[in-house]
């Protein structure tokens, strides 16, 4: 008889997505998929209510484990705040990209800002915002009242638009090793951060001309 195998999130997710892979949808219920994978269902329950909470959380469980890899690095006060927040970024489009299969088959061909997948990934990215320090940096002093003044909700949901917006181009970058990904994220972030430095113009200009080309290329 066949030794039954130890259940746990990390191996529900496993077995979920080789499953949404091989199969190009989603089991057809909780008992067929426990009883195909020789574990008992309500071990399934124990984790998760059913497939639609894994696809829920399998993206924002690659962002918790970036965040987590990355603070040992972050934990450093010399490290700026848009070095901490580019540290998560890169790990978890890392991440997002040993997994791109999965991760494409659970995004689908929609838009994303709005869809219900990235519910657990935007609280967990809210929280992850919340440990910044936004008032320690130098540009932030010297901006305009009004900016300084940008409040934390505002703050928590244009930085969340601009991962999603980073996510979109993801999906669509054909480049080697997505490297465009990477220039598109940095790019971003600086414009966002940077408009409240000396050289804005600069910076909007430089990243026009970059997202026109790639929107081009890639329509």
């Amino acid at each position: 008889m066949q030794e039954q195998i130890k259940i746990n999130r990390e191996k529900i997710f496993e077995l979920y997505g080789d499953y949404l892979l091989n199969h190009g949808e989603k089991p057809k219920n909780v008992y067929l998929f426990a009883k195909e994978n020789d574990f008992e269902e309500k071990e399934f329950y124990h984790y998760f209510s059913g497939f639609d909470q894994i696809e829920r959380e399998i993206l924002n469980h690659l962002f918790t484990k970036s965040w987590e890899l990355a603070s040992e690095v972050n934990s450093s006060n010399e490290i700026p705040t848009k070095e901490k927040i580019l540290n998560v970024y890169y790990i978890f489009f890392e991440n997002l990209t040993m997994n791109r299969s999965l991760v494409l088959s659970i995004l689908g061909n929609h838009k994303i800002q709005n869809i219900k997948i990235l519910q657990n990934l935007r609280e967990t990215h809210k929280q992850f915002i919340n440990t910044l320090n936004f008032n320690e940096w130098e540009m932030i002093e010297k901006a305009k009242e009004d900016i300084r003044k940008f409040n934390e909700k505002s703050r928590q949901e244009a930085l969340w638009l601009h991962l999603v917006s980073a996510i979109e181009f993801w999906k669509k970058d054909t480049s080697p090793d997505f490297e465009k990904t990477d220039i598109f994220i940095e790019k971003t972030i600086d414009t966002g951060f940077e408009l409240m430095d000396n050289e804005p113009l600069r910076k909007v200009f430089d990243l026009g001309k970059f997202l026109w080309k790639e929107k081009f290329k890639m329509s």
